[in-house]
């Protein structure tokens, strides 16, 4: 059996491994036994297509595991609570204004006062929540 089929094999096997565990440590492997492949087709020899898988190994563990793991750890950020109320649209239920009134929020009536002091809102307008402050919704057009 030819050295590049083997090595391609090897890809194969270890890149199979690496959809099974997810664990970013198999696929650069295999990536590397890859590269191995190909400098045994290219007709390199035996020390050679190891020193390739060597140093590909390694290349890839340090460059290009972490740089996979920092992507897949930084999802986005899960808001709950108020902060979930954010950007959100809403409808004032009465006049809002710095003093107050009242705004339906996903359903919920909140207490309401407009983000900026000279900001009247009529009721039946569709405002956004920009900040949530105790259990008073502070709402903008």
């Amino acid at each position: 059996m030819p050295a590049w089929l083997v090595w391609l094999i090897a890809a194969a096997v270890l890149l199979g491994g690496e959809v099974a565990t997810m664990g970013v440590f198999l696929g650069p492997l295999a990536l590397a036994a890859g590269g191995a492949a190909v400098a045994a087709g290219l007709g390199a020899g035996t020390v050679v297509q190891f020193v390739v898988f060597v140093l590909g190994s390694l290349a890839a563990l340090g460059l290009l595991r972490p740089a996979v793991i920092r992507r897949l750890h930084h999802g986005p950020a899960l808001r709950t609570g108020t902060a979930a109320l954010v950007g959100e649209p809403a409808l004032a239920l009465d006049r809002v204004d710095a003093d107050g009134g009242r705004v339906k929020i996903g359903g919920e009536e909140w207490s309401a006062r407009s983000y900026t002091e000279e900001e009247v809102i009529e009721p039946g307008t569709r405002v956004v929540v920009v900040e949530i402050r105790g259990a008073t919704a502070l709402v903008t057009r």
